[in-house]
């Protein structure tokens, strides 16, 4: 992959901004490598049993942004600082799933089993 020129990335951003969809199909190769090397970083902070990959954090983020349709960049700095936001809130959910999926463990109790009983009673009084 050839080295990014900051001066190119912006050219491109501009163009993808102004509505060339030719200027972003010519990005990518050119913030790929980049992209991957904040990926890797984010990850190496991650618990050593992370599931996720750099490629997989790229691609999602690279999904995300053109979701969004954010197309406001100012430069390559500020492509650059929107993508590594994008992938660290990406950790962030990552983790908040794991961690819901630990605590419920995959049992589920809902107020429905409850209320079973409750109906079964004929009356329900309280005196203090």
């Amino acid at each position: 992959m050839p080295q990014s020129s900051p001066n190119l990335v912006t050219v491109l951003l501009a163009k993808w901004k102004a509505g060339d969809e030719k200027a972003l199909e010519a990005l990518v190769p050119l913030v790929y490598d980049e992209l991957r090397r904040v990926a890797h970083r984010y990850l190496r902070r991650e618990r050593p049993d992370h599931t996720l990959q750099s490629t997989a954090l790229v691609h999602e983020a690279y999904l995300r942004l053109l979701k969004q349709g954010t197309r406001e960049f100012e430069n390559r700095a500020h492509f650059f600082a929107i993508s590594a936001q994008l992938m660290r809130q990406i950790l962030v959910e990552y983790a908040r799933q794991r961690k819901a999926a630990k605590r419920n463990a995959g049992h589920v109790v809902t107020l429905d089993e409850g209320l079973g009983w409750l109906s079964r009673r004929r009356a329900w009084t309280w005196s203090p």
